[in-house]
């Protein structure tokens, strides 16, 4: 059986001659390339433009990418090396980088580590400068009607610059010249990678000082710097330090650069100076001025007030002229008076006079008939009322009896004699609480009823007058009498009248609720 030739090597076939190129494993061409690479390229600057940066990654290394119009490059930046950077990278900055390429195996790909990095010149740093004003500007943080009005004579400054430079000594001149007044540093450098922090820092140091405190608290804050260029007060364009003059509970005045010169603190703060030693006219006012102007508000406040004293004097004694003399007001009431005084007692003698006069007369028209007759009236009338009511109860009582003798035949005789009984004890108590409501009952007891002329009770001691003459009504009859003064033994009555008052049938039953 034939051998097939895929499957079995020819003995007799010719061995193939071996090749000449060297072979590599993947790692081993990959460790070479990045010698070559990193040989080749140990030092490099690359401008190009950020794309792709989101800030350190959770390690704190950053990860992003540099191109041009046609190419891109992957770049790294280490922690170490972040750090130390004056300038940090924001999408889409163009910007000139500094270190080495090297190659990533992972990928199979190449990329930049950079250890230093800048803006691509002024038009860079102004992009940059302009997009952060515009993000910033959109939060509110320079809007107008965060402003809070500089404090015209404050007690404590506080200034924030460096110590060392001429603008803290032409300042503190300034105030020295104007009006001496406290002043506390908050020592700063000015300029560099760390100026910004150091100067937000200073702002809220300041705020966070507590009134009445061992240090005091400034009412006024000033941010100062001399001129620079662009890259010399870039640390003033830091957002930490914007926000941190945004939010100050005290006044800032900005005094950063020259006139011609601007950055984000000055649209932050409260006030902008074209120059240190403005901000430091600005925040006090000068000692010559006031005294001047103290002096000049004491002259025009004595004329005025001698002008107005003069005024009012020229209105008094014109007003003054006008009013008529006290005693030709006050003379004709008081000849009045005096008449009407030597007129009084013989008015008062003719009134009593006529009330005297007048009183005679109707005490010769009064009678105790007239009282008595009254009494008789109502005694009538009270034994007819008194008749009617025994008549009408004594009819109603009739009415039932009849109802009653007409159901006692549907009834057997127990439960008639039951109702009998029940009927006779209502009837009785009924009887009583009649008699006890008569004001017989209360005669029998031994009390007496009071009565006036006219037939009215008299209830009350005050009702009685010495002379007035009154009813008593006993239980057996009526007996007039009069009163007389307290004290007195034996006064007998002018007149008395004994009178039996007939019983009635209503004197047994039912009687008068007088």
């Amino acid at each position: 059986m034939p051998q097939d030739p895929f499957l079995f090597d020819d003995p007799l076939a010719k061995p193939k001659p071996k090749s000449n190129v060297m072979e590599f494993s993947v790692t081993e061409l990959s460790s070479a390339i990045r010698r070559v690479v990193e040989g080749g390229f140990s030092h490099v600057r690359l401008r190009g433009e950020v794309s792709g940066y989101r800030g350190p990654h959770g390690s704190g290394h950053c990860y992003f990418s540099i191109k041009d119009a046609k190419a891109k490059i992957d770049a790294i930046i280490w922690k170490g090396a972040f750090g130390k950077l004056k300038t940090k990278p924001e999408e889409g900055m163009e910007v000139i980088v500094t270190g080495r390429v090297t190659t990533y195996p992972g990928k199979s790909g190449y990329q930049i580590v950079i250890e230093q990095l800048e803006a691509a010149g002024i038009g860079a740093l102004l992009a940059q400068l302009e997009e952060r004003r515009k993000r910033l500007e959109k939060e509110g943080l320079f809007d107008e009607d965060r402003k809070r009005l500089i404090p015209f004579l404050p007690s404590v400054v506080g200034i924030i610059t460096s110590p060392t430079g001429a603008v803290i000594r032409d300042m503190l001149h300034g105030f020295e010249e104007r009006f001496p007044v406290h002043v506390l540093v908050w020592p700063v450098r000015v300029q560099g990678q760390t100026s910004g922090k150091e100067v937000a820092a200073g702002v809220i140091g300041f705020n966070a000082l507590e009134a009445g405190g061992t240090i005091p608290r400034p009412d006024i804050l000033i941010v100062a710097r001399g001129g620079g260029s662009l890259e010399d007060l870039w640390g003033f364009n830091d957002e930490v330090l914007v926000r941190a003059v945004a939010d100050s509970s005290i006044p800032v005045i900005s005094a950063v650069g020259h006139e011609t010169d601007w950055t984000l603190v000055d649209h932050a703060a409260d006030a902008r100076a074209p120059t240190p030693t403005k901000a430091a006219e600005w925040a006090v006012p000068k000692y010559s001025e006031l005294l001047a102007k103290n002096r000049d508000f004491a002259q025009r406040l004595d004329l005025s007030v001698q002008r107005s004293l003069e005024n009012k004097r020229v209105r008094f004694l014109a007003a003054s002229r006008g009013l008529p003399n006290l005693q030709d007001i006050i003379g004709l009431a008081r000849q009045r008076l005096d008449a009407a005084s030597a007129r009084l007692g013989t008015a008062l003698q003719l009134s009593t006079a006529g009330h005297r006069a007048r009183l005679s007369r109707l005490s010769g028209r009064l009678s105790p008939r007239l009282v008595t007759l009254g009494n008789e009236r109502r005694r009538q009338f009270l034994g007819d009322k008194s008749g009617r009511l025994e008549r009408a109860f004594m009819g109603h009582i009739r009415q039932k009896r009849a109802v009653l003798e007409q159901n006692i035949r549907g009834l057997s005789p127990r439960l008639v004699q039951q109702k009998i009984q029940h009927c006779e004890k209502r009837l009785e108590m009924n009887a009583k609480f009649l008699n006890t409501l008569s004001h017989h009952s209360v005669l029998a007891r031994g009390f007496v009823m009071v009565t006036d002329g006219k037939g009215g009770l008299l209830r009350h001691k005050a009702q009685l007058g010495v002379g007035q003459g009154v009813q008593l009504e006993f239980s057996d009859g009526a007996v007039e009498a009069v009163i007389g003064k307290p004290g007195v033994k034996g006064l007998s009555p002018t007149k008395k009248a004994v009178r039996k008052r007939k019983k009635t049938k209503a004197d047994e039953g039912q009687g008068s609720l007088f």
